[in-house]
């Protein structure tokens, strides 16, 4: 169940105070939450999947323990150039010249293919999902005050944030600005005061297809000011959590604290940042051949699988893509799955009333869910306290009937906790949560099967018996002879 008054003992990491804080809202019982979301010029990989995982459970966490959340994350369309700075070509403009397409059909296209992998992951569609594009005219004033306050000059037709104006630069990753690298391209430091400056609005030259009129001339938007632009307008001043991954922290969000701050505006509170992933111990690389988009790996592995693989490690350790992670992932999702499905499949015939002790249990193995989520999110932990239930609830079941009261309490905390909040019983049609709606058709067909099973071992006709309950194997399920006659299970 739900909490009704928000939750006052949450700690999360604020990687700008570099320790565990106790979590305290702007506006009570309110949180405003902004996520740096995808630059649409491809399919989305996995990198993507550890980053929207991480926050979908944060957010559905603080929605358990009683918040309301209003979560932003944006859809970059613009502005992002090859090189993750100044130079380089608009990823968008490259991708629709290899595609020979539109560049809003460029990002039209990947943004559906975005959403596409994200419903696939069971993550919740985002409160507001504004896109750069969308948001010209807010960036372009955001621009406007940052140099009327003298933090930022117009050059050749292009506008930069000045770096040495705003002393704080460097605080989230606490590089200092005399430590930075300089750089070297020509072009770039004669357009600069400091090569360190950073594009706030950059000038259009012929042929570049997107393109807007602004104070400086025809161009489009720097990278990092959208995101202070359209979090700043949906969540106002001082708004409580902004995330994103590990390799945002620098430039990205650095240049966004500096722009938002020196233009005058209270920015994020608190900085969250989700950790990296491995495929076999490697960092993922196209140049290492081990680059892999979600769209492939959702076609050999349940969604659910993939998503109990996520958030197995913490969203601040690295998460390893492997065979034998997989392999894993698959067990301990199977087990869950099970767990709940006997739950489901025993319901219906369970006696009335309660079994205390068992109760007792239940009550304990949420309280351990729930207060590994206040110690800044601890998936790993929350699910060890399901697979502590499952152990209690399959030794109970097994030993005899358990009151429908207590079965429904455990169902309670695997459907409210386990899918709710971990997000991991719903949104695929294997999920264990669609097992345990079809339970009464599946139950129905197995007692047939088994029927007839029987019918055979009592006619000698061993071979069809043992051929029935290979087909069985075959297809994942295990039948038990027992003193009180056949059982099966998933």
């Amino acid at each position: 169940m739900t909490h009704t008054q928000p939750d006052p003992d949450i700690f999360l990491y604020d990687t700008m105070q570099r320790q565990k804080v106790r979590f305290v809202p702007t506006t009570a019982g309110r949180v405003g939450m902004y996520l740096c979301g995808p630059t649409v010029y491809s399919d989305a990989h996995l990198g993507h999947a550890k980053k929207e995982v991480a926050f979908d459970v944060i957010r559905r966490a603080l929605m358990h323990f009683g918040y309301s959340v209003r979560y932003v994350t944006n859809i970059t369309d613009v502005g992002h150039l090859q090189n993750d700075s100044d130079d380089g070509e608009d990823k968008l403009l490259a991708r629709a010249r290899l595609e020979q397409l539109e560049p809003m059909e460029v990002a039209d296209k990947y943004f559906w293919s975005f959403v596409s992998d994200m419903d696939a992951l069971n993550i919740l569609k985002p409160s507001i999902n504004p896109r750069a594009t969308g948001h010209i005219t807010e960036q372009i004033s955001l621009i406007e005050e940052l140099i009327a306050r003298g933090h930022a000059y117009a050059s050749n037709g292009s506008v930069y944030f000045d770096v040495r104006s705003w002393p704080d630069y460097g605080k989230l990753s606490g590089r200092k600005l005399d430590d930075q690298a300089e750089g070297t391209r020509e072009e770039v430091r004669g357009e600069k005061r400091d090569p360190r400056d950073f594009a706030l609005w950059k000038k259009a030259e012929a042929g570049h297809i997107m393109r807007w009129d602004s104070p400086w001339g025809v161009g489009f938007p720097g990278w990092h000011i959208e995101c202070s632009a359209m979090s700043l307008k949906y969540l106002g001043e001082g708004f409580d959590i902004h995330g994103g991954g590990l390799d945002l922290q620098f430039p990205h969000h650095e240049a966004e604290i500096a722009q938002s701050e020196a233009a005058g505006h209270a920015f994020a509170r608190y900085w969250m940042h989700n950790n990296m992933l491995t495929i076999n111990g490697e960092k993922m690389s196209k140049s290492k051949g081990n680059f892999t988009t979600l769209k492939d790996l959702l076609m050999q592995h349940d969604p659910m699988v993939i998503r109990y693989l996520l958030v197995s490690s913490h969203y601040r350790s690295i998460t390893e893509f492997s065979d034998g992670a997989f392999e894993s992932a698959r067990s301990g999702y199977r087990r869950l799955g099970e767990a709940l499905h006997e739950i489901e499949r025993h319901l219906p015939t369970a006696p009335a009333g309660n079994d205390a002790a068992l109760d007792a249990k239940i009550a304990a193995h949420r309280k351990a869910f729930e207060d590994a989520l206040r110690d800044d999110f601890n998936t790993p932990k929350a699910i060890a306290a399901l697979f502590g239930l499952t152990t209690d609830m399959n030794a109970a079941i097994n030993a005899g009937p358990v009151g429908a009261a207590t079965l429904d309490a455990a169902r309670e905390v695997y459907r409210t906790l386990g899918g709710g909040v971990l997000g991991l019983f719903s949104g695929t049609s294997t999920g264990a949560a669609a097992q345990a709606d079809e339970a009464p058709v599946v139950d129905a067909l197995m007692e047939l099967v088994l029927q007839a099973r029987q019918n055979y071992r009592l006619n000698k006709q061993y071979a069809q018996a043992d051929e029935l309950r290979q087909t069985l194997t075959r297809v994942g399920v295990t039948v038990e002879d027992t003193k009180d006659g056949p059982r099966w299970r998933k």
